[in-house]
């Protein structure tokens, strides 16, 4: 039964629709939103739904667990959520929600040190968040227990990096750290062993590190790559293999590969279905 008062029509502006001071921020595409709500990580004040009809079945499932939970939900003209979305591709839905829950370092050394084949991705700077986006769905997707990000010179988990993780991110634990080489050697201390991706002639193949027990991987920035402090911080180097005439990969696919890597090495018996 629906909660009358809960969904009304609207055809505002973007204005209207987002108001000027409101709290949160507004999280877009389908997928997203969901894995949003699933999550029950953020808060959610509102979200913006399409026109009730044949819904498909996971805008029938976010329709519900809105109703559920006393979310209020409208409908909004094309227009309005374009100008909302700032352009993103928003598939007709968004919701407005708290902010990232950022963990702290200590409690990333807490679950490395409960955990014997924990795993820490660090970016190192990395300011696409297309880059970082695409690093966290790929770290749900291969267990890794804590991400940390430096608070400058990085992006954080925005909007756009959620909808590029397609939700992935609402279930990952990620810290925002002011020294990214302290943190390394804070993770080290609590026994792990520290990879960076770059080049040089201390690189090794990335199949050939021991990515077993407690680890880290360093992923560098766009263009400038791993910063000089963080490589002397690293345990190891590691590099791809490069067979074209283009010296290097943008930083998520090659994050990703190494991630893939780490459960390669680990667990090779378990596949799991593709999806976009």
């Amino acid at each position: 039964m629906r909660q009358r008062g809960r969904h009304r029509d609207f055809r505002g502006s973007a204005r209207e629709a987002g108001g000027t001071g409101e709290r949160g921020e507004w999280i877009y595409g389908r997928r997203p939103v969901l894995e949003v709500v699933r999550s029950e990580r953020r808060h959610l004040y509102e979200a913006i739904l399409p026109a009730e009809g044949r819904d498909a079945p996971d805008v029938a499932e976010l329709r519900n667990a809105l109703l559920a939970r006393g979310v209020p939900f409208r409908t909004l003209d094309r227009d309005a959520l374009d100008d909302l979305c700032e352009g993103g591709n928003h598939q007709g839905m968004a919701a407005r929600v708290g902010g990232f829950p950022y963990i702290s370092l200590e409690q990333v050394l807490h679950d490395v040190k409960a955990d014997a084949e924990a795993v820490v991705l660090f970016l190192d700077h990395v300011e696409d968040p297309q880059n970082v986006g695409s690093l966290l769905r790929t770290a749900d997707a291969a267990g890794v227990t804590g991400v940390v990000i430096p608070e400058d010179r990085a992006a954080g988990v925005t909007p756009g990096v959620v909808r590029a993780s397609a939700g992935a991110s609402e279930y990952l634990r990620v810290a925002k750290v002011v020294n990214l080489v302290r943190a390394i050697k804070e993770v080290q201390e609590a026994g792990a062993w520290v990879t960076g991706l770059d080049t040089g002639p201390d690189a090794r193949p990335h199949t050939a590190v021991d990515f077993k027990g407690r680890v880290g991987l360093v992923v560098g920035s766009e263009g400038k790559g791993v910063s000089r402090l963080v490589r002397e911080s690293c345990d190891f180097i590691a590099c791809l293999p490069m067979r074209g005439r283009v010296a290097s990969l943008n930083a998520g696919v090659a994050g990703g590969i190494a991630l893939y890597e780490i459960v390669r090495q680990r667990d090779a018996t378990r596949c799991g279905a593709m999806r976009n």
